[in-house]
């Protein structure tokens, strides 16, 4: 482990960082390249106002998330579930009306 990954806070050293996975219901093949980007965007967003760090996201077999995310240990990892599959999914819907229906 380098210095780099260790995160000096008021309060504790921490290097904590979570790899969050999630399927798309009924598992259904509708995570195309626009709505991966615009995803992507979304969760960045979503981040920064709640106060954790997204190092990457990827999009596996057009049906599941990956998110690899970092964030102080008073932020459970719950939160930071609860946080990008709700609004994302609400900004999702409104951006692509089509997955409505195709859910």
């Amino acid at each position: 482990m380098s210095k780099k990954q260790i995160i000096h806070a008021r309060t504790c050293v921490y290097n904590v960082d979570y790899h969050i996975v999630w399927s798309v219901k009924y598992r259904r093949k509708v995570l195309n390249c626009t709505i991966e980007q615009d995803m992507k965007n979304i969760f960045q967003e979503i981040a920064t106002d709640k106060g954790f760090e997204i190092d990457r996201v990827e999009v596996g077999e057009l049906d599941h998330v990956h998110v690899f995310a970092s964030a102080h240990p008073k932020v459970a990892p719950s939160y930071i579930v609860k946080m990008l599959k709700g609004i994302s999914a609400r900004k999702l819907f409104l951006l692509h009306p089509q997955l409505k229906q195709k859910l």
